[in-house]
C-alpha cells in the first residue's frame, strides 16, 4: 500500500463537500438537491465511478466549477468520492443536510473553504480516501474576547440573532 497526500485546487474562499457514495445516481441526486435548495445556485460537482468504465461523471450549473470538481476528483482517483464545489455565496451549511439524506452517500469527509489535503491510500486493486486534512494546526484555547468575536460575528453575516 502507498500513501498520496492530494492538496485540494482551488480558489482561496470557495467552499467545498468531499464525500463518499455508492451509486453512479449520486451524480443526478445531488444536483437535484443543490438546484432544488438554493434556485440559480453556481456550483460543479464530479464523481469517481468505482466499476464499469471508472469515469469522473460531472454536473453543475457553472463550467468553471464543474471543471475544477473535475480536476480535483481526476487528482483523487478514489473511487465512489465526490466533490461539489460550490460558487460564490453559498456554503455548505445550505446543503449539508440534504446531501447527508440522499440515500447513495455514505459519508462526508469535510465541508470547507479551508486549504485542505486528502490522504489517499493506493493498493493493487485501487484507491480510496482515509481522511482530510481541514486547515492549520489548532494555535490554543479562545478567550472571553474570542468567544464574543465569534458571537458577533455570527450575528453579523445573519446566521444568529
Amino acid at each position: 500500500m502507498e500513501l498520496e497526500i492530494v492538496q485540494i485546487d482551488k480558489p482561496q474562499d470557495l467552499n467545498f463537500i468531499l464525500g463518499h457514495s455508492h451509486f453512479i445516481k449520486t451524480v443526478e441526486d445531488i444536483h437535484e438537491v443543490v438546484v432544488t435548495t438554493v434556485p440559480g445556485a453556481k456550483f460543479g460537482l464530479a464523481f469517481c465511478e468505482a466499476s464499469g468504465p471508472a469515469l469522473v461523471r460531472a454536473s453543475g450549473t457553472d463550467p468553471e466549477l464543474i471543471e475544477l470538481a473535475t480536476k480535483n476528483a481526476l487528482a483523487l482517483s478514489a473511487g465512489h468520492s465526490f466533490i461539489l464545489m460550490l460558487g460564490e455565496g453559498l456554503y455548505p451549511i445550505n446543503f449539508l443536510n440534504q446531501i447527508k439524506g440522499v440515500p447513495e452517500v455514505c459519508r462526508i469527509f469535510c465541508a470547507t473553504a479551508n486549504p485542505t489535503q486528502v490522504i489517499v491510500a493506493k493498493t493493487e486493486q485501487g484507491r480510496g480516501i482515509l481522511g482530510v486534512i481541514d486547515g492549520i494546526t489548532t494555535k490554543g484555547v479562545e478567550s472571553d474576547e474570542d468567544a464574543q468575536q465569534r458571537k458577533d460575528f455570527l450575528r453579523m453575516i445573519g446566521y444568529k440573532f
